[in-house]
């Protein structure tokens, strides 16, 4: 085959692979680009409170198995670094401190998370994406440490406060480990909305620093109050938390499914 047979080929493939992938992509609009540091802190709460924030026709499903074996809320801490919007143009930061529980439809097995609740710093973005968070002044403290040996952690505080009886307050001490690049896609659901839910394409370095379920324990110290009076059932006192995992870069390109607005 003459090269310039060869070319023609090449390029009669590329717009076969094009026209079959450009309607799909069509049908998906950019929301925004994301570029993260997240702490995440799993738990076991009582099911009968967490059950009041399930919508109809969906169900609780905490993993089970796993570093995070039986947990059945998620509270995800978010500090951006970066965010663009669909135009590629720098907008304003969020911190975030989203409550999360993994849910399933009735009758499907596919398992995703769920945002029922969390606080927000940008006042341009509540209630949030999902409906469900609140206001609140935020501040966060990280600093990353390395020893003269190479051994790399981190010491970090989260406290966002909305009065003297809602917010979260969070400290950690932990030793990281090697993490893995991995690349992955999910939907996430609102549970005030439950039609709603937005594409998460992700790349992040996941560590897990504590584990009930491994017996992994790199944490040198921890301490968590989360208040308000709605979620205040799920921390009484009884939860158990399960794993804690450091996501020291996290990247994320957002879309909203065909004829969804925001």
């Amino acid at each position: 085959m003459t090269k310039t047979k060869l070319l023609s080929a090449l390029v009669a493939a590329l717009s076969l692979i094009a026209a079959a992938t450009s309607p799909a992509l069509a049908q998906e609009k950019l929301v925004g680009i994301y570029g993260e540091v997240r702490s995440v802190l799993s738990f076991k709460v009582p099911e009968t409170a967490l059950r009041k924030f399930v919508p109809a026709g969906w169900e609780l499903s905490p993993p089970n198995s796993g570093p995070s074996k039986g947990a059945n809320l998620n509270l995800v801490l978010i500090d951006a670094l970066t965010t663009q919007g669909p135009d590629g143009k720098p907008e304003d930061n969020s911190r975030i401190a989203a409550l999360v529980f993994p849910a399933r439809k009735t009758g499907t097995d596919a398992v995703v998370p769920m945002v029922f609740a969390g606080f927000t710093s940008n006042a341009k973005h509540a209630t949030g994406a999902y409906g469900v968070f609140e206001l609140a002044k935020t501040t966060i403290v990280r600093t990353a440490r390395t020893d003269p040996e190479g051994k790399s952690g981190a010491d970090e505080s989260w406290d966002f406060r909305v009065d003297d009886n809602a917010g979260v307050s969070v400290q950690l001490q932990f030793a990281h480990a090697p993490s893995a690049r991995t690349k992955r896609e999910t939907r996430v659901y609102s549970a005030k909305t439950p039609d709603l839910y937005r594409i998460y394409r992700i790349e992040e370095a996941l560590d897990v620093v504590r584990s009930t379920e491994t017996g992994v324990d790199r944490v040198q110290h921890v301490a968590f109050k989360i208040r308000g009076s709605n979620i205040a059932p799920l921390f009484n006192g009884s939860e158990k938390l399960v794993s804690i995992t450091s996501i020291p870069w996290y990247t994320r390109q957002v879309f909203l499914p065909s004829g969804v607005t925001q």
